[in-house]
């Protein structure tokens, strides 16, 4: 069943990939550490939930993995289509609500969710549900690519701007270690076993000129805090700050992202 949204991921499908820090190269790389993991073979069958562009499991199906991908965004998805001259066979795409599987029990040998589930809002009832479509010895895989510090000190000056124009600055670097303290207990609780891995570090580099293009795209959730006339002089505002910040637009901003990974292997039978 299809979901009508009007996310700003609909919004920012078709830039979303070149505006983010996980390349393909590093995605390859990634999955590579994956697949080792969860000690796969051609027959593994992988679930992301909020799929998105398939960023993060395009190299899977390239590499002939059979996966399935839910979101709620139609437009994430039809990126995703894109990557293909002709969808394979390996590859599903449904186009609903990630919190609400629609799936047999046991469906699936591994789990995906990214930087996903601070947006689920009955996160108990959420957890149910992977357990439920989990096989036995089955992984969920919950992870996130850590924002660059470079990029994160440059998204805290934007918020700095919108202060100005009315918008709290809300940041709260502890609610993705809280969320996943959570996942960890609820699923150590039912007898999973945890494990905590970095699967990448890598150098992400930028100009000041490449990024202030991507806030001009909107290209990021805090972009849309204001409507277009207010967000343009925003912008304007923005600007004139990084001129006197960095000196230059073509300032190099280099910092080390990383790709987490915490593991929860099923145990019972």
């Amino acid at each position: 069943m299809k979901k009508k949204t009007n996310s700003y991921y609909d919004r920012i499908a078709s830039i979303y990939d070149r505006t983010r820090w996980l390349t393909n190269n590093i995605a390859d790389e990634v999955a590579d550490m994956i697949i080792n993991l969860v000690n796969a073979n051609l027959k593994t069958s992988f679930l992301e939930l909020g799929v998105g562009t398939g960023l993060n499991v395009f190299p899977l199906v390239k590499k002939g993995y059979f996966v399935t991908g839910i979101d709620v965004s139609e437009e994430m998805l039809n990126q995703f289509k894109q990557k293909f001259d002709t969808i394979p066979d390996n590859l599903a795409l449904i186009n609903d609500d990630a919190s609400q599987l629609p799936f047999e029990d046991h469906s699936f040998d591994v789990i995906l969710t990214v930087h996903m589930v601070h947006g689920i809002g009955d996160r108990t009832k959420f957890f149910q549900e992977i357990d439920r479509v989990l096989k036995p010895q089955g992984y969920y895989l919950n992870c996130q690519w850590i924002t660059p510090p470079a990029r994160m000190e440059f998204e805290n000056y934007f918020r700095d701007v919108l202060v100005s124009y009315g918008i709290e600055k809300k940041i709260n670097h502890d609610m993705m270690n809280t969320i996943n303290t959570q996942i960890k207990e609820y699923f150590e609780n039912i007898n999973y076993k945890s494990n905590y891995i970095v699967a990448k570090e890598w150098e992400v580099s930028n100009t000041v000129k490449e990024l202030l293009g991507y806030y001009r795209d909107r290209a990021y959730g805090l972009c849309w805090l204001l409507f277009e006339q207010q967000f343009n002089q925003a912008m304007i505002d923005f600007e004139q700050f990084c001129l006197n910040h960095y000196h230059s637009e073509d300032t190099e901003l280099s910092s080390t992202a990383k790709f987490e990974i915490w593991s929860n292997q099923k145990t019972q039978k």
